[in-house]
């Protein structure tokens, strides 16, 4: 007999969970949250997960509820007993925080590794960290899966004459290497250098750009200061096009108004993170959901995922 499943969702990530569990081909489970007047909820499965594998569906973006919904909810399964529990994350929040990189500072990234560990979760499925290695920082199985399983064939619909990817920082000239790898591209890489967080002092152009169709690539969008700067320094050096393709769509602070007005012709990005503005029209988002639904289908049967692993 094969192990029952039951697919759940935080609240701010219901309209990606229903396109999932579609995608797996199966409901989503039921929930409900009861909410006291100071701000604390408490959610509550609604259906029996007793020796089943549970998945969770949730991006852990800002407000910290986001995060907090998760291990509620991962702690609910493992006392309903729940057998498997996978926290299905496509937006891993605080993942910039890797690493110690000045005195006094928390390491953000593996501190959430912990909650979800020790709140119960038995397995972790992400897409496209802003680190790698925070894979490392987990004891239980990460599938680490990669938006370029869908933006490589939406480049390919392009139909872009000589075509070259840039990294907007040296950081991502990994990235961009195998992108174009498969997309039989140039690559040329922006260096920048920054005092603080969101803020650009120096930036130039690595790399001919001159009479080419350039494609910007990164794994998430801010406040697209990196962006819209690097768009304009790749149509000052002589490009016939710029557009940006991010994984996930943060967009933060003056992040819309910076695209509208931005030489970029398109931003695209995923669902990994629910847009707060739908009326710029130069972003067009393509849905990460068929990818996870495959993947969590794939890993329930125990059949392997590493043809998925194109980046």
């Amino acid at each position: 007999m094969s192990q029952p499943v039951h697919i759940f969702s935080t609240r701010e990530n219901v309209t990606l969970a229903e396109k999932i569990s579609q995608s797996y081909g199966m409901p989503l489970g039921k929930m409900s949250f009861f909410d006291f007047s100071d701000g604390e909820y408490q959610p509550c499965l609604e259906e029996s997960v007793r020796g089943s594998r549970v998945f969770i569906i949730g991006s852990t973006f800002p407000p910290a509820d986001n995060l907090m919904e998760m291990l509620l909810m991962i702690d609910a399964a493992k006392r309903a007993s729940a057998d498997k529990i996978t926290a299905v994350i496509p937006y891993f929040g605080l993942a910039r925080q890797d690493r110690k990189d000045k005195p006094r500072v928390p390491i953000g990234a593996k501190l959430v590794a912990n909650l979800l560990s020790a709140a119960g979760a038995t397995r972790i499925m992400t897409m496209d960290l802003h680190a790698d290695q925070i894979q490392g920082f987990f004891e239980i199985p990460v599938d680490h899966l990669f938006a370029s399983n869908i933006f490589v064939n939406y480049v390919r619909s392009l139909n872009l004459k000589n075509l070259t990817i840039a990294s907007p920082d040296m950081g991502g000239a990994k990235r961009a290497r195998t992108y174009a790898s498969h997309l039989n591209a140039d690559v040329v890489i922006c260096y920048k250098e920054r005092k603080k967080a969101n803020n650009i002092d120096y930036m130039i152009l690595i790399g001919d750009v001159k009479d080419r169709n350039v494609i910007l690539i990164d794994d998430m969008i801010d406040t697209a200061g990196t962006l819209t700067k690097a768009a304009d320094i790749i149509m000052e050096s002589g490009a016939l096009s710029v557009r940006a393709m991010a994984t996930h769509p943060i967009l933060s602070g003056g992040a819309y108004e910076r695209i509208n007005n931005s030489r970029l012709e398109e931003v695209i990005v995923t669902d990994s993170i629910p847009l707060k503005n739908n009326l710029v029209d130069k972003i067009k988002v393509l849905s990460c959901a068929p990818l996870f639904g495959e993947i969590m289908n794939l890993v329930h049967n125990r059949e392997s995922i590493s043809k998925k692993f194109l980046i």
